[in-house]
């Protein structure tokens, strides 16, 4: 059992209808049949929606996806339209929504590993494989690989587990061309960001992307290069061996499974709320990264 422990209510706004609540974002159609996305403050650990928001993390994300979006432009189109403000959306959704282009969404998380760590980890320890590509022996937790590799999972329902798969799968279920474009445009992006994140002197371990098409135009989605959709780590501090010092919700994942939140990950109860010391901490990591990445002060 897992999901939302508090499941919200969508905002209603005259001349949008509201089609679905994800894990951090609220999705609306307008008028016009574009998407209208909102980033809320939401926090998602362990496939359960956590009870406590962190202030500021949607509107952190969202600048950054676009940061992000300019750098990326030449390389793959993007399915933002405009950060204009809805007519008659409450005043919060300023700096965390975008009207986005309406796309045929591809069902595959799109990830990329350039280290090894998480469940890419816990995979090649007992088969000396991740998504069915081989690796070499000796390798660690945050170990850099040889080279990125493309690493795709099936994409869940809120509360279910994104499933690895191999690429063979991918292109079973979305046709052989389809997977060789994900594949190529995942790795082009991923080498990108991590060129331009090393200049700030962070590492990008992993990240995840979705693409969807708009005719037969491969096009970028959702969030790009943040703290919720990758593993950042400070390149000064990196030491294969351990579990990495991170920019990321790790610190969030780090505190639910402490003795201190007294929450059993293995039980069918809701994780607890996030104290107030882990929302500043959590907070200031985001802050942290953005600031870092994009060179600007966040206040």
């Amino acid at each position: 059992m897992s999901g939302f422990v508090e499941k919200p209510e969508p905002i209603q706004v005259p001349g949008l209808v509201h089609l679905h609540t994800g894990k951090v974002r609220e999705l609306y159609r307008n008028e016009a049949g574009d998407l209208v996305m909102v980033a809320s403050d939401r926090m998602s650990a362990y496939d359960w929606v956590l009870p406590t928001e962190i202030p500021d993390k949607g509107r952190i994300l969202t600048q950054l996806s676009l940061w992000w979006f300019d750098r990326l432009a030449d390389l793959v189109p993007n399915h933002v339209l405009s950060t204009e403000l809805p007519a008659g959306a409450p005043a919060d959704w300023a700096g965390r929504t975008l009207i986005c282009k309406s796309l045929q969404m591809v069902p595959v998380e799109c990830v990329a590993r350039g280290y090894l760590t998480g469940s890419g980890l816990a995979e090649y320890n007992e088969t000396r494989t991740v998504c069915g590509l081989a690796l070499p022996e000796g390798l660690t937790d945050g170990s850099e690989l040889p080279a990125p590799i493309f690493t795709p999972a099936t994409k869940a329902a809120v509360g279910e587990h994104d499933e690895n798969v191999s690429y063979e799968e991918v292109a079973r279920q979305v046709g052989a061309d389809t997977a060789a474009r994900l594949r190529q445009a995942t790795l082009a992006v991923y080498s990108r960001g991590r060129g331009i994140a090393r200049e700030r002197g962070i590492i990008l371990a992993d990240t995840k992307f979705e693409f969807g098409f708009e005719g037969d135009d491969l096009v970028l989605a959702d969030e790009v290069l943040t703290a919720d959709s990758s593993r950042f780590w400070p390149a000064d501090q990196w030491q294969p061996g351990r579990a990495q010092p991170s920019y990321d919700k790790q610190f969030v994942r780090d505190w639910l499974t402490s003795p201190e939140s007294g929450w059993d990950r293995g039980s069918e109860q809701p994780p607890p709320a996030l104290p107030q010391q882990v929302v500043d901490a959590t907070r200031a990591k985001y802050v942290e990264a953005y600031e870092r990445l994009t060179g600007t002060s966040w206040s």
